[in-house]
């Protein structure tokens, strides 16, 4: 009888090592709630003072903290930690909030974060600063980018819409309140089409016009035409267009100025012009020229996205500009604009170079970074501002029907813009489906 319970007592401990290994390779969420967090957090609470000591993350006490050690506790003077002020668990790994002492800035955390990663066996901290003086370490258990799923509470809403994950569990936003124009880069096969996918699903249900100018003759966003407020498939079309928008900036300045205001959000709502976002598929098209003939539409075109890129954020137009390259080699002009994209999203490239056109102005330190994405990830990127700031993130696979069921489900909300009526996109009438009639025939007779 001993003999059978050993031997069941055996099997089931080697299940459940089998499920965990299971787990850990299947389910890796699974795996860090039953196992990695627990873990992770007792080796992080009995290390965390000489983890911190040897990283170099930590200063001499203040002068009446080390009397009182000295005299009071009779204990030696050591070097001050930042506090622990909170620990909890999440999903995907574990957040610490922790207090500075004077003599140590968020920049000194992020210098030792992967030294940290390591003395805790995660897959990787980054550091964000919460307030003046408090930082948060987001430690993730494990690889989130391998199979993205996104947040369960990230949902469009104003004029924020979630597109990505980011390497610490959290959801990438694009807000364009915070930033109004960007530029994505990225190669064929990157994933660059699957980012504008998800972010024209998510500005499909806010109450905004979109405007495509896709010059491939519209194989990218012609689909999306129930939508669309306006859609340019050729170099001349979008020349039109664009001076069609700056019009309209200059009109809604004009209404700015009237009631004495300098953005558009401080209008009364029933005043508020309706917000207007520009897709550009590939900005090279608008750039380059095959004759001379050509050059005056391409000056046009380049100085109306200057313009828009400098002043229409007041006024609630945004530009999303994306495209393989882009640089001085386009033409003049080409730097100018880009300067006034703040947002910037680079995929996987072909050369260091064009890494570097899109994040070297913004965060040198994430150049490094977008080299290193492996083609077998497509949807990788790693996202930048103007702050300094970076991330890698990875786009959810979105298909393209998807997105096209989303326009036609929120066709209702292209809004009223008579001035861009004349390049509003011809919908085709969805053509019913052949199936089986409800109606009995009755056979004729004489």
């Amino acid at each position: 009888m001993s003999d059978l319970s050993m031997m069941l007592e055996t099997t089931g401990v080697l299940a459940g090592a089998g499920g965990l290994g299971y787990a850990k390779v299947r389910a890796p969420g699974v795996y860090w709630s039953l196992v990695g967090l627990p873990v992770t957090w007792g080796r992080f609470t009995i290390t965390y003072r000489s983890t911190m000591d040897v990283c170099g993350l930590t200063v001499q006490p203040s002068r009446l903290r080390a009397f009182l050690a000295r005299n009071v506790a009779r204990r030696e003077v050591l070097p001050v930690p930042p506090r622990v002020r909170r620990v909890r668990g999440t999903s995907t790994g574990l957040r610490v909030t922790l207090r500075l002492p004077a003599g140590l800035e968020p920049a000194d955390l992020m210098v030792a974060s992967e030294r940290l990663r390591h003395a805790w066996g995660v897959h990787s901290v980054t550091i964000a600063e919460t307030k003046p003086g408090h930082v948060e370490l987001r430690m993730t258990g494990y690889d989130v980018l391998r199979r993205v799923r996104m947040p369960r509470r990230s949902r469009p809403a104003g004029l924020a819409v979630p597109v990505a994950l980011r390497e610490d569990g959290t959801a990438f936003v694009r807000d364009y309140r915070k930033v109004p124009m960007a530029l994505t880069l990225g190669a064929n096969n990157s994933g660059k089409s699957v980012y504008q996918r998800n972010l024209i699903k998510g500005l499909a249900e806010l109450p905004v016009g979109l405007v495509g100018i896709d010059c491939k003759r519209g194989v990218e966003q012609s689909a999306y035409a129930p939508r669309l407020s306006a859609l340019v498939t050729t170099p001349d079309e979008a020349a039109s267009l664009l001076d069609v928008l700056v019009s309209e900036m200059e009109s809604r300045f004009d209404l700015l100025s009237a009631h004495g205001v300098s953005d558009m959000w401080e209008l009364p709502e029933r005043l508020r012009p309706v917000p207007v976002v520009v897709l550009v598929d590939e900005v090279a098209e608008l750039f380059l020229i095959s004759s001379r003939k050509d050059e005056e539409r391409r000056e046009r075109i380049v100085t109306a996205l200057i313009r828009l890129a400098q002043m229409a954020r007041a006024v609630g137009i945004y530009l999303e500009v994306c495209g393989q390259r882009f640089g001085s080699e386009l033409g003049k002009g080409a730097t100018m604009l880009r300067a006034q994209l703040t947002g910037r999203v680079v995929h996987r490239v072909n050369d260091k170079q064009t890494a570097e056109m899109g994040l070297a102005d913004v965060a040198p330190d994430a150049v490094i970074a977008a080299g290193l994405i492996p083609a077998e990830r497509p949807g990788t990127a790693v996202a930048a501002d103007s702050s300094g700031g970076w991330s890698k993130i990875r786009t959810p696979h979105t298909s393209r029907e998807e997105v096209t069921a989303a326009c036609r489900r929120f066709a209702h909300l292209v809004p009223d813009l008579p001035t861009l009526a004349p390049f509003r996109p011809h919908v085709p009438a969805v053509a019913p489906v052949a199936g089986s009639s409800l109606v009995k025939p009755r056979p004729v007779t004489d």
